[in-house]
């Protein structure tokens, strides 16, 4: 596994007070966005915005240690709260042997090419085995509604909902910086976007996410890019 010193130098940190009706906040602490006008857009299987690339084909490869995370847009289409979603599957790897397979399902708005997130279904596993399948969700089921994974056109201090499952997913992100240069195994990326998710479900975990402009993630905590481009019979 191919692991190399990660750096990002922050040069810009100016904070956009982002304001939405959805969730309570103030000026110097805006609210967390949960809706957004998802029934306006004309929703796509194919696309992409500036930091997600939600084509068949396109496969992200990470490492870290002990661990590769594979990230593929399949060929795959899946109907979720009776909207027609890509699937895009994440496999994990720790110590060479399977770990997680998640099955997730997006859809982009056309017109403001904001990347929606519509459930995972998930399964881990140990000795080749399927045991459970915690932080599976759908949107549609048991109140659960689409969050919004990748904005169209992100801005610093931008705080939104990424899964809205009350009790199972409620992972949430701010985006930090927009100016951060980064280098990792698979090359240095300017201009790359920095990205803290948290979940209220566990108020204390958080993480550090970096997205580089026409590729998308480069760096999740440890894992950082090994290889990306488009593969075939996906």
């Amino acid at each position: 596994m191919m692991t190399q010193t990660f750096q990002c130098i922050l040069t810009a940190a100016a904070i956009f007070s982002f304001t939405t009706t959805s969730v309570q906040g103030t000026e110097s602490n805006p609210p967390w966005q949960e809706e957004f006008g998802i029934s306006k857009c004309n929703l796509l299987t194919t696309g992409q915005n500036p930091y997600f690339v939600l084509e068949p084909g396109f496969q992200l490869i990470l490492g870290g240690g002990d661990t590769k995370l594979q990230i593929t847009v399949l060929n795959e289409t899946k109907t979720v709260d009776g909207v027609i979603t890509r699937v895009v599957e994440e496999k994990e790897w720790v110590d060479g042997e399977l770990h997680e397979i998640a099955r997730n399902y997006f859809a982009i708005c056309e017109g403001t090419k904001d990347l929606f997130y519509f459930g995972e279904d998930v399964d881990f596993y140990e000795k080749g085995q399927v045991i459970k399948h915690d932080g599976s969700w759908l949107a549609g089921v048991n109140g659960n509604k689409a969050g919004l994974m990748m904005p169209g056109s992100p801005v610093v201090g931008m705080k939104y909902y990424q899964e809205v499952a009350p009790g199972v997913a409620m992972d949430r992100a701010e985006i930090v910086s927009l100016d951060e240069t980064c280098k990792t195994p698979a090359g240095m990326f300017s201009r790359c976007m920095k990205v803290k998710e948290g979940t209220p479900i566990e108020v204390f975990t958080k993480e550090y996410k970096y997205h580089a402009p026409g590729i998308g993630l480069i760096r999740d905590d440890d894992l950082l890019l090994i290889q990306h481009g488009f593969i075939n019979d996906k």
